[in-house]
């Protein structure tokens, strides 16, 4: 059961308020739905969605509200989502609390509305419509299937092509060995075991290429690229040098990792008697982030793994929403929900990865051994993404250690206008304005992605996703014309706006 305060903390990413219950359901069957296809939620009837203040329900008409509801879910969506309802009581009074599961069977969808237009998901505590990617997405998590295991129609490859594969494999788990004990023990990959792993499927005693070939050799008509960029100050409105990078995966993998480190600093430390050159953040999790980025992004989202070099941090993001029974906590405790199933096998036998999981722990601990601010983990519903701060928490006071630091950093970041967190103070090395600037930025990263998704959409729909005033976005489109990152098309009555990158 949930506590006052958690039912009073606001409208969190999976909770809902509703005063009353509407006439018609859909209004509220939006976010059933949604629930179901994303990691669950609950929406609370009998509380004021803007004040927060607690209606309630009388005695006598509860129980009939509550068949009503299980009745119009029962009606409406498709497959079937069977909620809990249950009576809550909160400060004296009785409001309804409907739980929704997260749902196997996807897409969950309004019936009235069809496949084609009732889908709906979860973006950043709002309920909205998905989109042609994000069905399929759920298509493929609901019939348990993977994308990348799936027949790349329009791609014909010869034995030439399947030998090459084979043979450039081998090469890289040579490379990639971390012993001659590891290295001697590699053996030859052949057809059978593209097949076991689904980078082929066999069909009337024929190889076909699946998309996991497409995407490992980098042919077949699906643009995968990594785009890496280095921009001056913490925003992307001044590039100093833009990179994008197509091929095999491994090679992108490493054009990436060395487009990362000859853009940050090299320090050098001693070690006994020997000068070691030490980069500012730990190389192996550099790579190893590209490399978890790789595998595990959705192919089925035509956008690129992007790998942006900032004054203040190194940000990799990558495309598609956390896989179903995935969390950011989940993950960072080292579970493991693979995604693309044959790309794992062959980056496995690669040895790009080692041990399901261990990735983002390792990386965690390798960054923070390394004196820097444990990594930012930020979205999981449209992208991911993953943020390593440059330099020392403790550099630029000896008498501060490392953890005083790390906690006035957290608390700039959470409250930038708070007197007496040390915003202001040198010492930390953090300034207040900059977190300001982060927070700010983030906000119109945010407004970006939501235009992308609807580029015609009027300001005030901008607002509603983003949860801000017209005033407010008003503001923030304003900003980002004046920074070339937003160009409008179209008339000033029917806007259609393009997004610079």
């Amino acid at each position: 059961m949930m506590t006052i305060e958690e039912i009073l903390a606001g409208e969190s990413k999976n909770v809902e308020f509703k005063e009353n219950l509407p006439e018609k359901s859909i209004k509220y069957m939006k976010s059933v739905v949604a629930f179901a296809n994303g990691t669950g939620g609950k929406i609370i009837f009998g509380i004021a969605d803007k004040t927060r203040e607690v209606v309630g329900f009388d005695n006598e008409d509860v129980f009939k509200k509550m068949d009503a509801i299980a009745n119009a879910v029962s009606d409406s969506c498709e497959p079937a989502i069977i909620p809990d309802i249950t009576l809550q009581t909160v400060e004296g009074k009785t409001v309804i609390v409907v739980e929704v599961s997260e749902g196997r069977q996807r897409p969950y969808y309004i019936k009235a509305l069809g496949r084609d237009g009732g889908v709906y998901v979860r973006v950043a505590g709002t309920t909205r419509q998905a989109d042609e990617y994000m069905v399929k997405e759920l298509l493929f998590e609901g019939s348990n299937r993977y994308y990348d295991q799936a027949l790349c129609t329009g791609l014909n490859i010869t034995a030439e092509d399947i030998d090459a594969l084979c043979k450039a494999m081998k090469e890289q788990a040579v490379k990639n060995a971390h012993n001659e004990e590891q290295k001697a023990s590699i053996k030859d990959v052949g057809r059978q075991q593209l097949r076991s792993w689904g980078v082929l499927i066999e069909r009337d005693g024929k190889d076909y290429p699946s998309n996991a070939f497409a995407i490992l050799t980098g042919n077949g008509g699906l643009h995968v690229a990594t785009q890496c960029g280095v921009f001056k100050g913490t925003t992307k409105a001044v590039f100093v040098d833009r990179r994008e990078y197509t091929g095999p995966l491994w090679e992108q993998i490493e054009e990436a990792f060395q487009f990362v480190l000859r853009n940050i600093h090299l320090g050098a430390t001693i070690v006994g008697i020997y000068r070691q050159d030490i980069y500012e953040i730990p190389p192996d999790a550099i790579r190893e982030l590209i490399i978890n980025a790789m595998v595990h992004r959705s192919y089925l989202d035509h956008g690129t793994i992007q790998v942006a070099v900032y004054d203040n941090r190194l940000e990799i993001t990558s495309p598609g929403k956390l896989p179903m029974g995935q969390t950011m906590e989940r993950m960072k405790e080292g579970y493991s929900k693979i995604r693309n199933e044959a790309l794992a096998h062959a980056f496995a036998y690669m040895n790009l990865i080692e041990h399901w999981g261990s990735g983002i722990p390792r990386i965690i601990d390798k960054v923070k051994a390394a004196g820097l601010r444990e990594p930012e983990f930020i979205g999981g519903e449209v992208d991911l993404r993953i943020n390593i701060y440059r330099g020392q928490i403790d550099t630029n006071d000896a008498k501060n250690d490392a953890n005083d630091a790390k906690n006035d950093a957290n608390d700039a970041k959470n409250d930038v206008g708070s007197a007496g967190n040390g915003v202001n103070s040198n010492e930390n090395g953090i300034n207040g304005s900059e977190a300001l600037l982060n927070k700010e930025q983030k906000q119109l990263e945010k407004l970006l992605q939501i235009i992308e998704k609807k580029p015609s959409a009027t300001q005030a729909y901008y607002a509603e996703e983003m949860g801000v005033s017209k005033r407010t976005v008003s503001r923030m489109f304003a900003s980002l014309q004046k920074n070339g990152r937003l160009v409008q098309n179209g008339t000033t009555k029917k806007a259609k706006w393009t997004i610079i990158r």
